[in-house]
């Protein structure tokens, strides 16, 4: 049942000298993967997994010279191309992953906090990823070595994905004229949030629809409105878009403009009353409804899975830093995450899914088949 996922593993580059390796790659990588989906954060932890789960193990590994040490697990996950492993994981994905176009697919990156090592100097490893926001599942990620290198490698992870129909939302760091023309050529639509990366743009769309949201709009426009009540709070999300996009002179810049947006979250609390408004443009058509369930999906993304990763799969906190050691685990996070959201007759969160399948082999296998 697990053969699809040995079979993508058996393709990763081992990086290790043929001479003496006891231990086969594609079983090392499936034991952590396993591991981790049964809740092991760190090498002692998948050293424990994997022994006192190593008959069931067997029953699909071959383990010739048994359970690989803690000190093998890092020594492998180190010296491991974490781009080969990402390849060979992303073929395996796009067999099951359920991907289908015109489907919301949001882009945002993520520290790993404790990957920086003083000792070496090595700065703390940025992953940039894009997620199928219905399902959560990865649809691929890069690493940088800087937040502000997440620029240059967004081109490099649009590339790998299909984006045919797709809708494709992404902060400011992705509010670019490049990447847009991207997303166009590739044959899907943005939703990129304006800030003051882009001085002239923020600053236009944000007199336009400040002004059209005060007085009134001239020209196309749509406007739509939700609330939600409870535990005490009250939200109003409004969102106002705009078509009337004609006067603007640069926007000739902009593959596919055709929309401008705002977003406004009112918080009220008791007494006390926030209000945050952000700007967006926009290649789909002027329709407020569609353009703010991408920018809550976002949202969602980029705060739900996060906190997952550092509560659930203790990101945060895992002091793996030598050679390829931390962004190759981080990889294997999120394919274990995908693995367990894909699953949903359990209608229980991520941290019961992990429990069940640490207990039950036949629910663990349910979750590891293609």
């Amino acid at each position: 049942m697990v053969a699809g996922l040995l079979d993508a593993l058996d393709q990763v580059a081992d990086p290790r000298a043929p001479r003496g390796v006891r231990h086969r790659l594609d079983e090392v990588l499936a034991i952590v993967l396993i591991a981790v989906v049964c809740g092991a954060e760190d090498c002692e932890d998948i050293v424990e997994f994997g022994l006192g789960k190593e008959s069931w193990l067997r029953t699909f590994l071959e383990l010739k010279h048994g359970v690989p040490s803690a000190d093998t697990f890092r020594r492998i996950l180190a010296a491991l191309d974490p781009d080969a492993l990402e390849a060979c994981v992303m073929r395996w994905l796009k067999g099951w992953q359920g991907y289908q176009r015109g489907k919301h697919v949001a882009v945002d990156g993520k520290r790993l906090r404790r990957s920086f090592d003083h000792a070496s100097g090595k700065a703390a490893i940025h992953m940039i990823g894009a997620w199928a926001t219905e399902s959560g599942i990865s649809l691929g990620q890069l690493a940088v070595d800087s937040k502000e290198n997440e620029i240059t490698a967004l081109p490099g992870l649009l590339k790998l994905l299909d984006l045919m129909g797709a809708t494709v939302s992404i902060d400011a760091m992705g509010c670019q004229t490049a990447v847009a023309g991207q997303i166009i050529a590739q044959g899907g639509d943005y939703v990129l949030a304006l800030k003051t990366n882009q001085p002239t743009l923020h600053e236009e769309a944000k007199l336009l629809l400040d002004e059209g949201i005060a007085k009134g709009f001239d020209g196309p426009h749509d406007v739509h409105e939700e609330v939600d009540k409870g535990h005490g709070r009250v939200e109003i999300r409004r969102v106002w878009a705009t078509g009337d996009i004609a006067w603007f002179t640069g926007k000739h810049r902009w593959p596919g403009l055709r929309t401008w947006a705002a977003v406004e979250c009112a918080r009220t609390t008791g007494d006390h009353t926030s209000v945050e408004r952000r700007y967006f443009i926009s290649s789909l058509p002027p329709d407020a409804r569609a353009i703010g369930a991408a920018v809550r999906q976002h949202w969602h993304i980029e705060n739900g899975l996060h906190w997952i990763l550092d509560m659930t799969f203790a990101e945060d906190r895992s002091r793996l830093r030598t050679g390829h050691s931390a962004e190759n685990l981080g990889r294997l996070r999120r394919l274990a995450l995908s693995l367990l959201k894909r699953e949903t007759t359990n209608k229980r969160g991520i941290k019961s899914k992990r429990l069940r399948a640490g207990w039950d082999e036949g629910y663990l296998l349910k979750l590891l088949a293609t």
